[in-house]
């Protein structure tokens, strides 16, 4: 993986706290029920959707599952299009909507990303909690050239099976390239944080670090990214 990765680690740019699944879903809790019943009077996501967009940070691993679960959804073609399409490769499969801030800041770092390494064995993969005309219309507007899948229902089911009791939008779920999940982040990424997730998955990939002490590490990397801040503040 490209060695500026190490380089951007050390970069002081913003990162905000690591919370405890306990605190995050709190805080996601407390706006849950206004904000879905506005976003679903507008039209705008279906209604069991969650629109409160979490503070950023490494989600627990308690209730997340070792593996990626199996599952197949819809490209904007309508097409079905099974995950095991890119076996064998790291996914960072983020999850989104048109409708979320945060969402759409992430996306010129997420081309980034699937430019710098989409001839490695590593994948950007969207999945859109939305309406395919939407997500069409953003594609288009965003120039996004990186793998796009959507769903409605089926789309939040797979959230539920990845763990995520009350889903909030973006996050990001980083795989190695068997498939096992390395880690889940809530909120939205920057670099650096991006940066210290990937190194490190590669490491996990070329069998230098267990996948236990690969998840210990992110979570150091991140709280050093933040004690940074801190700092210069």
């Amino acid at each position: 993986m490209n060695p500026g990765w190490r380089w951007a680690l050390t970069a002081g740019l913003s990162v905000a706290a690591v919370l405890t699944g306990s605190q995050l879903f709190h805080l996601m809790r407390e706006h849950r029920d206004a904000a879905a019943s506005a976003a679903a009077a507008a039209g705008s996501l279906p209604e069991t959707s969650i629109v409160a967009q979490p503070r950023a940070g490494i989600q627990p691993q308690t209730g997340i599952p070792a593996q990626l679960p199996a599952f197949s959804l819809s490209d904007l073609a309508g097409h079905p299009t099974p995950v095991s399409q890119w076996q064998g490769k790291s996914l960072m499969i983020n999850f989104w909507a048109t409708w979320c801030a945060p969402c759409r800041r992430e996306i010129p770092l997420l081309q980034t990303l699937h430019h710098e390494f989409k001839d490695g064995d590593f994948e950007v993969l969207g999945i859109a909690v939305d309406f395919p005309d939407k997500v069409r219309g953003f594609r288009d507007q965003y120039k996004i050239t990186y793998p796009l899948l959507v769903g409605e229902q089926d789309a939040l089911d797979l959230i539920a099976k990845l763990g995520v009791a009350t889903p909030a939008f973006p996050f990001t779920v980083f795989t190695d390239r068997r498939g096992r999940i390395v880690t889940l982040y809530l909120g939205e990424l920057n670099r650096p944080v991006a940066a210290a997730i990937l190194a490190t998955v590669e490491d996990v990939n070329r069998d230098r670090l267990e996948l236990a002490a690969a998840r210990t590490r992110i979570a150091d990397e991140v709280r050093a990214l933040r004690a940074n801040l801190q700092s210069v503040e």
